[in-house]
């Protein structure tokens, strides 16, 4: 599908490692390469035609993204380096001011590392209490959810797809339960944004967090959504150009409206150009069909999968892209290794959940991640690879 459109392609790769980030279409690349060579400026610091040009350019982004994820207004579309970037102003911004000794947040043991050290971190400088929803076969079930909460739960935040066995949480009934419980919801969608539908006032969302290169845009831009009551009382973490409308010598000062409160300093335009470029190419193929089409190629991996021996798979019954795999005796970055020989990119490692392992009880494991420009024959040369395995420390130590 639009493997015309990856210039990458062209080479011989193949490429399985999409949670880590995705490959780029051309036109995304040409986006931010017409605002380097035809109207290079800052953004919002001109009166002329550039300069208006680009701060036309930088806005249409915020609307697109507004629409994207169903926002009510682009006030609640702020510009970040990543997500990792977004869920520490939702930690550091908002919730250090916002939360006392004893309040509790729930997360669980298969979040990112973003979604796990800020919170460590406040703990140790507020006094907040960090719980775990125990998890029921490495599943969040609404049942566990219910049980975890108490009194002093005040923040729930969890990844809507999770990036090492891809499982999709019940967010629409978890928001459900938090409005009703006076509870904010936080949800890392680096890895559901880039793949279905995320409405976040149908899913009753209070913060989200995402990164463009996960969704076929640049490294160093994403997004920091929050309902606009919210944003309103969140401290900047940066403090300088752009963001103030007046300072005085006396200490006055006086900060401009949301967004730009919380954007300090020249933004990444060029980053925010492309991330623009890749909303309105996966909007042009439809979020359902990207959907749709990577639970196809699982379903054919796992199908083609029963003719590998001692392959090991942890996520079958999943519902997302995702699969998190071993060979039964092979260290999972010598199966990478191994894969690479032949031109396969996978992720080996714990990614970044290295407390799930408390409950998956295994501490590596390979992941293959699907994205709409990979294709069954590209299935069909891997599991030829691992069904040869047999060659693999030969090859993993020449």
């Amino acid at each position: 599908m639009k493997r015309e459109d990856f210039p990458i392609l062209k080479n011989d790769l193949i490429y399985f490692d999409n949670g880590a980030t995705t490959l780029k279409p051309q036109v995304v690349v040409d986006s931010m390469i017409d605002y380097y060579t035809n109207y290079t400026a800052n953004a919002h610091r001109g009166d002329y035609d550039n300069s208006l040009k680009v701060d036309m350019k930088y806005e249409e982004v915020r609307t697109k993204v507004k629409n994207f994820i169903h926002a009510k207004s682009e006030r609640e579309i702020i510009f970040t380096s990543g997500a990792t970037d977004s869920l520490n102003r939702i930690v550091f911004g908002y919730m250090k001011t916002h939360l006392k000794q004893g309040d509790e947040v729930l997360i669980t043991k298969a979040e990112h590392a973003s979604n796990v050290l800020p919170w460590l971190e406040l703990e140790k400088e507020i006094g907040i209490v960090v719980r775990y929803i125990p998890l029921e076969n490495h599943l969040v079930t609404m049942e566990n959810v219910e049980k975890s909460i108490t009194e002093k739960v005040k923040v729930i935040s969890l990844a809507h797809v999770t990036n090492v066995l891809g499982d999709i949480r019940p967010i629409a009934e978890i928001g459900k339960l938090c409005q009703e419980k006076n509870i904010l919801l936080v949800v890392d969608g680096a890895q559901s944004v880039p793949h279905r539908k995320v409405d976040v006032e149908e899913l009753e969302i209070d913060f989200l967090a995402f990164s463009a290169h996960k969704m076929l845009g640049p490294t160093g831009v994403g997004v920091l959504y929050g309902k606009e009551n919210l944003l309103e009382e969140m401290k900047p973490l940066e403090f300088g150009g752009g963001m103030n409308a007046s300072f005085a010598s006396s200490g006055e000062v006086e900060y401009k409206s949301l967004p730009s409160r919380l954007e300090a300093g020249t933004p990444p335009i060029a980053e925010v150009i492309g991330m623009g470029a890749a909303i309105d190419y996966l909007e042009e193929i439809g979020m359902d069909q990207i959907h749709r089409y990577e639970i196809e190629l699982k379903k054919y991996f796992l199908e083609k999968a029963k003719e590998v021996d001692k392959l090991v798979i942890y996520n079958p019954d999943i519902e997302s892209g995702l699969i998190a795999f071993n060979i039964d005796g092979v260290f999972s970055q010598d199966t990478a290794v191994y894969l690479n020989h032949y031109h396969i990119c996978v992720r080996a490692g714990n990614h970044c959940a290295k407390i799930l392992k408390e409950d998956l009880f295994v501490k590596n494991t390979c992941r293959i991640s699907f994205y709409f420009y990979n294709t069954k024959e590209e299935i069909d040369q891997l599991i030829t690879v691992l069904k040869n395995a047999k060659d693999l420390f030969q090859i993993v130590l020449s």
